[in-house]
């Protein structure tokens, strides 16, 4: 919030009387400015009415930094997690929603955000270079090869299905020229949405200390991704053919599964939910992740987070208890 010179003038006045011990009444110091001699509109203008205002968290689940349903979960599997009813705009289940954690490749729900927002045709083509197929032997890829000339679309179905760390460099790179400078479209845009306790190092979630997110702050970014109904339609296939060419001008053709075990079919979630899709993300440090998007037997939409799980069985459990002990 910005301060006029009056404002200022009156709180170095008020903090000199403070400090100097000179035995100021306290009384003067109650109201030591008004709210509206701001530059700033903060939703608190004289000539408006609070009704009239739109405020940031209107819509949004807002939480303390409370447990809520550990008790009877197994919430000891995971370091964080929390369920938020989208259509109540409630957190019904909670553990440790503001801790810093690596998001492994749940990253790449803001990879794909940025991608829908700053590229207008999905169409185009995208040239794959030699950076972008640098990874580790381990690293979860597409198999892209330098050279490869593939769409935006494709790239954005590999990201988000196959979990390709190559396709997120290929997009960082198409949309900002190179991977520090996408990194720092990914802070601008997490901090727009109200993400303020998360900094990103690159646009696949590989590990870094310098890279991290929170529960709650990976809700925030999840939940403004799905107004974006390409993006749910990428997120909710269970598979995707895709045809490009390669350096040599020859067609490839492959098929990449989703790796969402809901999806795949290899597990299934509570009786009365219905997935519609989310994002998978697993490094040595960040362990196993996930973060889902479902309706429940009401209709209402669910996002629920699970971080830092000891194992992929145990990362399914205890996202099933969630859903189904506090998401009903």
């Amino acid at each position: 919030m910005k301060c006029t010179n009056k404002l200022i003038g009156i709180l170095i006045t008020a903090a000199l009387l403070v400090c100097s011990g000179c035995g100021a009444d306290a009384s003067a110091l109650n109201a030591p400015y008004d709210v509206y001699q701001t530059t700033q509109n903060v939703g608190l203008s004289a000539s408006e009415t609070t009704a009239s205002k739109t405020y940031f968290a209107s819509d949004l689940c807002v939480a303390e930094n409370v447990s809520i349903g550990t008790d009877e979960t197994h919430s000891e599997v995971a370091e964080g997690a929390g369920t938020f009813n989208l259509a109540t705009n409630s957190v019904v289940y909670a553990k440790n929603l503001f801790e810093k954690l690596y998001p492994a490749s749940t990253t790449k729900i803001l990879t794909a955000y940025i991608a829908l927002k700053y590229c207008d045709d999905l169409d185009v083509l995208v040239t794959v270079s030699e950076n972008a197929v640098d990874q580790a032997s381990d690293s979860s890829v597409c198999n892209l090869k330098a050279g490869d000339v593939i769409s935006m679309r494709d790239l954005l179905y590999g990201l988000m299905l196959r979990s390709g760390n190559d396709a997120a460099v290929a997009i960082a790179e198409y949309i900002s020229g190179d991977v520090d400078s996408f990194a720092a479209l990914m802070n601008q845009e997490a901090v727009a949405m109200g993400a303020t306790r998360s900094h990103f190092a690159n646009p696949n979630g590989l590990p870094d200390e310098n890279h991290y997110t929170t529960v709650y702050d990976m809700y925030l970014i999840f939940n403004k991704a799905l107004e974006n109904e390409t993006f749910v339609n990428i997120i909710s296939a269970k598979s995707y053919d895709t045809v490009y060419t390669n350096a040599q001008g020859e067609s490839e053709e492959h098929t990449w599964e989703n790796t969402n075990q809901y999806l795949a079919g290899t597990t299934e979630a509570p009786e009365g939910f219905t997935v519609v899709g989310g994002k998978t993300g697993t490094t040595g440090d960040a362990g196993y992740c996930l973060v889902l998007y479902s309706y429940n037997a009401a209709n209402q939409p669910i996002i629920s987070i699970v971080f830092k799980a000891d194992g992929r069985s145990n990362l399914y459990l205890l996202m099933n208890e969630m859903l189904a002990g506090y998401a009903n």
